[in-house]
């Protein structure tokens, strides 16, 4: 069963200890690495804690850009340069083994993957020497129920960290369903940290933020956020829902003022 762990950690730090800002693009893009590395570093002087990539990327349409391997080792150079946790979304097998050798710390499980018993169990087996792995279980797409989600985390046989994300059906105007108080069934439930996608919630970067507001205000412990140093130049999501580093720098200051009041 999923234990009540509040202590969960990414890189040595406790997430729950304070708020925990994880952001990044949505998908690097191999032919433009330094668009990552830019963005990386001004995420760094922002204040985030972790840094996300999209290295493979599960897309309704099979000709649509699904990442590439070589993408792992942009998103390794940038630990290694900043010194700042990583996060990569799992979506196969043999992407277990290639993240374990790249140091990825946390591994993302995708909405799209979040029921997926088989790679939830094969992540487990391959981690249980890791301890240092954390996995962030993201909510299943269409109207994911609470109870079958936690369920379905403990095929991984370890502590994760609860993502809302959003689901469908959709509220007309946002990419998905809006779930950020979630947190708190989830808080009632598990008590593991939970940290909030508004990214994919909302779809829209002028909503972002208010929405980044809010989940923090129902008790989430961090957020996940799709950010770009030029959304326009992106691929994948970013140029449709990607903030600026500048955009996280002001917003930060905002989300621990209302972290505080929680606790």
């Amino acid at each position: 069963m999923i234990r009540k762990n509040r202590n969960v950690k990414i890189g040595g730090k406790i997430v729950s200890d304070d708020l925990y800002i994880i952001a990044g693009q949505c998908t690097i893009d191999v032919k433009n690495p330094n668009l990552f590395k830019e963005t990386s570093y001004a995420l760094k002087e922002a204040g985030v804690n972790a840094i996300r990539g999209g290295v493979w990327k599960p897309r309704t349409l099979p000709t649509s850009y699904q990442g590439d391997d070589k993408s792992l080792q942009i998103i390794a150079d940038v630990k290694k340069d900043l010194n700042l946790p990583i996060v990569v979304e799992i979506m196969e097998d043999y992407q277990i083994d290639l993240a374990i050798e790249a140091g990825v710390d946390v591994f993302q499980i995708g909405a799209r993957n979040s029921l997926n018993y088989g790679l939830l169990r094969s992540i487990g087996k391959k981690i249980v020497n890791h301890p240092e792995i954390v996995v962030l279980h993201k909510r299943p797409i269409h109207m994911g129920d609470v109870d079958e989600w936690i369920g379905a985390a403990e095929y991984v046989g370890r502590d994760v960290i609860f993502c809302p994300r959003g689901f469908k059906p959709t509220i007309s105007g946002f990419r998905n369903h809006p779930d950020e108080s979630i947190t708190l069934l989830l808080n009632e439930k598990v008590g593991n940290p939970v940290i909030v996608d508004p990214s994919h919630s909302m779809g829209r970067p002028d909503f972002i933020k208010k929405a980044s507001l809010a989940a923090i205000a129902y008790g989430a412990d961090g957020l996940i956020i799709e950010a770009h140093i030029d959304p326009s130049k992106g691929i994948g999501d970013d140029p449709k829902q990607s903030i600026l580093p500048q955009d996280i720098k002001d917003l930060i200051p905002k989300l621990r003022q209302i972290y505080q009041m929680n606790r």
